[in-house]
């Protein structure tokens, strides 16, 4: 692997994460630091098999902090699955002198990244942006939190609503693998219930529970469920409850792409800023293959397989808590 870096590109990949653009500014801003040159590659991966690429100075990534989504887009790419297509992406960056790569995405992403820096012998560290947290080798990811905020701060408006009309609300999140986003935002909600991908749905316990809260003079309820969930979504799980019971008016709310957008959190700008510089640092001290995670307050590196290949369980505890204090 090349240490004596002197150019590199950053690209954001895959479903854009609040907190991208801070952490385009802080790769942009420490490579300049340590004397190197950054270019920003457009759409992703995508942009970079067509040679979109346009150098960035210090005043490029100024006042994009606050700002979400992401000022370089983003895209999936199927041409970079294959050979041909990665071929012509190692083209581009060889035409520019790039030596080597910072990529910020989830684990789509850093798929694609392993297999490139593995057949071209090029530098590439991943910075962890996915609102679903799905990603080992860190506590947390760029977005998670902004849009955990998002959707507590919808679900508080619905529940005024579901208050007013004795309803019952499903409300639908991101999630397609993980439940981490449905799971602490449910209980940040103080809902009812709360179906997520890794734990097993059982409609008559949901019932029960409904049935409960209807006896103890509930006139209204949230229950949040994950896309992912194995019943289906909000619209399915609704239906089945429908059928058995019909005390209250029942509502779904799917909350969807609105949970990417807005201004990131301080959490997030904090974290992006965080691991974009480091990434850059790590570049620059040799490494590769790898993801910058910050893990208990200290800053990680770990291999892009292992990040990928996240640990699905869930706190059982968090879930014990549900029950309880919906009670």
């Amino acid at each position: 692997m090349n240490t004596n870096i002197k150019k590199i590109a950053v690209l954001t990949s895959g479903g854009d994460a609040p907190g991208m653009n801070a952490g385009i500014r802080a790769v942009v801003r420490t490579a300049i630091y340590e004397c190197m040159q950054v270019y920003g590659v457009y759409r992703g991966y995508q942009g970079l098999i067509e040679g979109d690429m346009v150098e960035l100075k210090s005043k490029s990534v100024g006042n994009i902090i606050q700002r979400g989504g992401t000022i370089l887009k983003s895209a999936r790419s199927e041409e970079f699955r294959t050979e041909e297509g990665r071929a012509k992406a190692h083209e581009h960056l060889k035409a520019k002198g790039i030596d080597a790569l910072v990529v910020l995405g989830g684990d789509g992403t850093f798929t694609g990244a392993e297999v490139f820096s593995k057949e071209y012998n090029i530098p590439v560290i991943g910075v962890p942006c996915t609102i679903d947290k799905d990603l080992s080798g860190t506590d947390h990811t760029i977005g998670y939190d902004t849009a955990m905020n998002t959707v507590i701060e919808a679900v508080d408006k619905i529940r005024d609503t579901a208050i007013s009309h004795n309803r019952l609300f499903f409300i639908e999140v991101m999630g397609r693998d993980a439940g981490y986003l449905a799971l602490r935002s449910g209980i940040g909600v103080g809902a009812e219930a709360i179906l997520i991908p890794e734990s097993p749905t059982y409609i008559d316990r949901l019932i029960e529970k409904l049935e409960k809260g209807r006896r103890s003079n509930k006139s209204s309820g949230i229950i949040i469920v994950a896309e992912g969930n194995e019943e289906g979504g909000a619209y399915k799980i609704s239906k089945l409850v429908k059928e058995r019971f019909d005390h209250y008016e029942m509502k779904v709310s799917v909350l969807g792409h609105m949970q990417r957008g807005g201004s990131p959190s301080a959490n997030d700008r904090l974290l992006a800023s965080q691991l974009g510089y480091n990434a850059v640092l790590g570049l620059k001290d040799g490494l590769s293959g790898v993801m910058v995670g910050k893990i208990h307050k200290d800053i990680k590196f770990s291999p892009f397989k292992e990040v990928i290949d996240h640990d699905a369980t869930i706190n059982e505890a968090f879930l014990k808590m549900v029950d309880v204090l919906s009670i």
